[in-house]
C-alpha cells in the first residue's frame, strides 16, 4: 500500500518530497528500484594436497574406531604418530568430522531459562510498589548498615523506610507488614530485585497471604527496578549526605529529615512538579489548580512577557516498569 500512494506521490511531486510526507527514507525507495545483486562467487579449487576421497573414507574410519572415538583429534593424531601412521594433520581431522557434523562438544551443556521482562503498570497510588536494599557507610572502613525503602512507582512516595545493622528474610517480612499496616492498604503489585531477602521464603509466604503480587527483575538487569535505583542516587548525591555515619542512630536521623522532606517538599519533575505526598494523597489537581490560577494572573499583569498563555505542568497519569506491550495493557484494564 505505501508503495504504491509512494509511486504515484512521486509522478506528481519531487522524490524527496514525496518520501518526506510519506515517512520513507530516500535510501529505502532507491533499493528498492536498484536492488542489489548478490555478488558471484568462483567455487574454490581443490588444493593439489588435498586427500582423495578414498583418503578421507580411510581416514573417517580410522576416526570411528573404538579406540579412538572418545578422543579429540590431538589425541588421535598424536597416537597414531606413536605407532608409526601418519594419516593426516589435525586440523584436516577437524574439518573432515566438522563436514559429517561430528565435531562438537560432547558433554551436555547447561542451559539457562529464558528470564520474563517484568512489565508493570500502575495508573493510582498503592497499584505497584518498588522496595530495595542499599548500604550506607558506618563509622569504619568495614561497616555499613542497611536502608530498606519501599516507593510507590505511581507517585514516587515513599511510605516506608527503615535502618538496620544488617540484611535478613526475617527484617524483610517484618519491614513490609509494618509498611502494609501503616498504609492500611496493600498494594496490588510488590517488585524488588532478586536479592536473598526479596526472593526469601518468609517475605513470599507475607506476600500470598496478603494477595500481593510478587515480582522481581531479571538477573543482572539493574534497569528493571529503576525507581528503587534512582531514589537511592538521589539520597547519596543529597548535599548533606556525609561520608560516613557515626553511628546507627546519626544514620536514622538522616534518613528521617531527608524522607521527610523527599516525600513533602521534593517537587518531581515526572510528577509535574509535585511533591510525592501531593500525588499520592490525591491533593494535586487542587494545587494545579491554584498555580493555574497564579499563571493567569502573571499573564494579565503583563502578558508582553509570555510567548503564550503559561499553563502549570500536567500531572502523571500513568507509571510503568518496562513500558508494557498493548497486550499487557489491556490484560490490566
Amino acid at each position: 500500500m505505501t508503495s504504491a500512494t509512494l509511486d504515484e506521490l512521486v509522478a506528481l511531486v519531487r522524490t524527496r518530497r514525496a518520501c518526506a510526507l510519506l515517512g520513507v527514507p530516500r535510501a529505502s525507495l532507491y533499493r528498492r528500484r536498484r536492488p542489489a545483486v548478490a555478488p558471484t562467487r568462483r567455487p574454490r579449487p581443490a588444493p593439489p594436497n588435498a586427500l582423495t576421497p578414498a583418503e578421507r573414507q580411510q581416514l573417517l574410519d580410522v576416526l570411528h574406531e573404538p579406540r579412538f572415538c572418545d578422543l579429540p583429534p590431538t589425541q588421535v593424531w598424536a597416537r597414531l604418530l606413536d605407532d608409526g601412521v601418519y594419516l593426516a594433520s589435525i586440523s584436516t581431522m577437524y574439518r573432515l568430522l566438522r563436514a559429517h557434523g561430528e565435531s562438537r562438544d560432547r558433554r551436555r551443556q547447561r542451559t539457562h531459562p529464558a528470564r520474563v521482562k517484568p512489565q508493570l503498570l500502575a495508573r493510582k497510588p498503592n497499584d505497584v510498589w518498588s522496595w530495595d536494599i542499599t548500604k550506607l557507610p558506618g563509622p569504619s572502613r568495614h561497616e555499613f548498615y542497611d536502608l530498606y525503602v519501599i516507593l510507590d512507582i505511581y507517585s514516587r512516595y515513599a511510605p516506608g523506610w527503615l535502618v538496620a545493622p544488617g540484611e535478613s528474610a526475617e527484617l524483610a517480612e517484618a519491614f513490609i507488614a509494618a509498611t502494609i499496616a501503616g498504609v492500611g492498604a496493600a498494594p496490588g503489585m510488590l517488585h524488588a530485585d532478586r536479592g536473598s531477602s526479596m526472593t526469601s521464603k518468609p517475605v513470599a509466604q507475607l506476600l500470598v497471604d496478603l494477595g500481593v503480587v510478587r515480582s522481581h527483575s531479571r538477573p543482572h538487569v539493574s534497569d528493571d527496578n529503576p525507581y528503587s535505583e534512582a531514589q537511592f542516587k538521589t539520597l547519596k548525591y543529597c548535599p548533606a549526605f556525609p561520608e560516613r555515619f557515626g553511628s546507627i542512630h546519626d544514620a536514622r536521623r538522616f534518613c528521617a529529615a531527608f524522607f521527610d522532606a523527599y516525600n513533602h517538599e521534593h517537587r518531581h519533575a515526572a510528577l509535574g512538579l509535585h511533591t510525592p505526598a501531593s500525588v499520592y494523597y490525591g491533593t494535586a489537581p487542587q494545587i494545579r489548580a491554584h498555580r493555574a490560577i497564579v499563571l493567569d494572573r502573571a499573564y494579565a499583569a503583563t502578558p508582553q512577557r509570555f510567548a503564550r498563555l503559561p499553563t502549570p505542568p500536567k500531572l502523571p497519569t500513568i507509571a510503568w516498569i518496562n513500558q508494557p506491550t498493548p497486550e499487557a495493557v489491556i490484560q490490566t484494564r
